[in-house]
């Protein structure tokens, strides 16, 4: 029979409701994400994980501090779900990722999430369930409008975690649990609800929603349980019990597969995982290419409790740490003391390597309620990064103090400053000048903080154009090709539509890494590359060949990252580089990568297929 395929989409009620489910052992093949590697076979369990019913009613005054106490109760009780599941998974192989879960902590936790609904209660004299449902809404809509992938990606914690307050709410305490060994198809998971599946005979994952670098799809990755999500509308083309392969290589989902697709499919997921522990148990090697070029590969994290994660995959340091998490979600900036707190934990955990800690990078549509801007200097160019941060320079200053404060308390660290969105030399400037202002500070409290390096994240053009220059006044370039790719091409990343248009191998963005890897050389200081390129094993081999000694990425990706460093020639990567700076466009440049790397990188390229057994 003939395969029905469908590519991912975001459903709608209205187009669910017209879908046609297909006839009993009919073949369908679904495309979606591959958020978590592996392949898995097995019969499917559907799950119903919708979101609980809402009651909303008006109160009268005296209710009001009953309202506010079942909110604040309901609360309590959804942390300590969490902290249990955290328990349990620390109990487990995967526990050293029951980290994942501090974000919905933080969250449940959160003055502007329990705080704006208790205004509601008291304000327009209404139930906490409804309360608590129009401020999630709001907080989700300002998540929205953000372009960057980590802020808009915490919009579905929020979700997750205002939804658990909910059902200790309402009593709708239905819990996940399958029986006998299942392949799970869900609209959506939270990682709390995919964590539960430690213990539980789950082999695999179908989401109708979600994205590769959700903390849900971490949460997949980290109990090795293949996944495909966004698949649009799995939960409606899917019944109990229909036979499916999830291939979380490829990103397919097959339903009703023949006898001979099993076979295969059984036989690629087992040599897949041979392969992937092979790749884990080289993570103390030295990611040097076959001529002997030496990289150094590090970790992006997002919150503190990762920075285990990073070091239990064989990074060699942090290149990213983001810092703006400690200002989303709450109505006052966080104190000197608070963030002293946490990046020493940081700098602690990944000791003696080193640390590259970014200062907040908030504004344009990266949401901060501690920071009060007027919504029209929020735009994506207007004032953000360092311009924000230099227009509130008290903020900058007390992190910077923080930060310092850290590293005397953890002498054995390495530890490396950098400066979001600079676009100028003045932005360099005077970013350098607050971090002389809170070194002194530092000092006269008596503390002797250790020289620290100033870097420049090169994301915008100018930057990369100017880069001769700010190489003279900072320490080390670290290009952002997230943004760089977005601002050099004018394609908005939030926009879906033009999504197939981004991509770093795009020749004029090659030429923007060449000029700053260039800039760099010539001043002798170090020019990491971070962002999603780092971990694209397509690029690598570019990046290698444009001169890239560092690359930064999460944390997952490094042994791959590793292994296909290991696979390459140099000195052949700097003639497919050349060739790619003269292509025309991004996927004549992708065609040039891999006819040149078929060979050494088949198995990377052709999704396992051609690794021998």
């Amino acid at each position: 029979m003939t395969a029905r395929e469908r590519a991912p989409s975001s459903p709608t009620r209205d187009r669910r409701a017209s879908i046609v489910p297909p006839m009993p052992g009919q073949r369908v093949v679904m495309r979606g994400i591959a958020a978590s590697p592996g392949i898995a076979t097995g019969r499917a369990v559907v799950v119903d994980r919708r979101r609980s019913h809402v009651p909303r009613r008006h109160i009268g005054a005296p209710e009001v501090e009953r309202e506010a106490e079942r909110l604040r109760a309901a609360a309590m009780a959804s942390e300590a779900d969490l902290k249990l599941i955290q328990t349990r998974l620390l109990e487990d192989a995967s526990g050293e990722h029951s980290s994942i879960l501090d974000a919905h902590l933080l969250i449940v936790r959160d003055e502007m999430l329990l705080g704006g609904a208790r205004r509601l209660i008291r304000d327009e004299l209404i139930n906490a369930e409804w309360a608590l449902k129009r401020t999630v809404e709001r907080i989700k809509e300002l998540f929205d409008r953000n372009s960057d992938d980590y802020f808009r990606e915490r919009r579905s914690d929020v979700d997750f975690v205002g939804d658990r307050i909910l059902r200790h709410l309402t009593g709708d305490r239905a819990t996940l649990s399958v029986d006998r060994q299942s392949i799970v198809v869900a609209h959506d998971l939270s990682p709390a609800d995919t964590a539960t599946l430690s213990r539980q005979p789950v082999i695999g994952l179908v989401l109708d929603v979600g994205s590769r670098t959700s903390h849900t799809a971490i949460m997949a990755r980290a109990l090795e349980l293949p996944a495909v999500v966004a698949t649009g509308d799995a939960t409606a083309m899917i019944a109990a019990d229909d036979f499916v392969i999830v291939d979380g290589l490829r990103g397919e989902v097959v339903v009703s597969p023949t006898d001979e697709e099993i076979e295969r499919a059984d036989d690629k997921g087992r040599r897949y995982v041979s392969f992937s522990r092979g790749l884990l148990g080289r993570r103390d090697e030295p990611a040097t290419t076959l001529d002997g070029e030496r990289l150094t590969l590090r970790a992006n994290l997002e919150l503190p409790a990762e920075a285990a994660i990073a070091v239990d995959h064989g990074a060699d340091g942090v290149g990213l740490y983001r810092t703006e998490f400690l200002f989303i979600d709450r109505d006052e900036p966080p104190g000197e003391d608070e963030q002293a707190q946490l990046y020493a934990d940081v700098l602690r955990v990944v000791a003696p390597r080193e640390v590259t800690m970014r200062t907040f990078d908030l504004g344009g549509d990266k949401f901060a309620t501690a920071i009060r801007t007027p919504r029209t200097l929020r735009r994506s160019l207007g004032l953000r990064g360092i311009r924000l941060a230099l227009a509130h320079s008290d903020l900058l200053r007390t992190q910077l103090i923080a930060i310092l404060r850290a590293a005397t308390e953890v002498p054995q660290c390495r530890l490396r400053v950098m400066f979001p969105m600079v676009a100028s030399i003045k932005e360099l400037d005077a970013a350098k000048a607050v971090f002389a202002e809170a070194r002194a500070v530092v000092e006269r409290r008596g503390l002797a903080p250790p020289e620290v390096p100033l870097g420049v994240m090169i994301e915008v053009p100018s930057a990369a154009i100017m880069a001769p220059q700010l190489g003279t006044r900072c320490d080390f370039f670290s290009v952002g090709t997230n943004d760089l790719v977005q601002y050099t091409l004018a394609i908005d990343r939030i926009n879906e539509e033009m999504a197939h248009l981004s991509s770093p191998l795009d020749p004029a963005v090659l030429r923007m890494l060449a000029m700053t890897l260039d800039a760099a050389r010539a001043v002798d200081i170090p020019c990491a590359v971070c962002g999603e390129a780092a971990a694209d094993p397509t690029c690598v081999p570019v990046l290698v060949g444009l001169g890239a000694r560092e690359l930064s990425m999460h944390p997952a990706a490094i042994p791959l990252v590793r292994e296909v460093v290991r696979r390459l020639d140099a000195r052949r990567a700097r003639e497919v580089a050349y060739q790619c700076l003269l292509s025309s466009s991004s996927d004549e440049a992708e065609e040039i990568v891999r006819s040149a790397f078929g060979a050494e990188l088949a198995d990377v390229f052709g999704g396992m297929d051609e690794i021998e057994s």
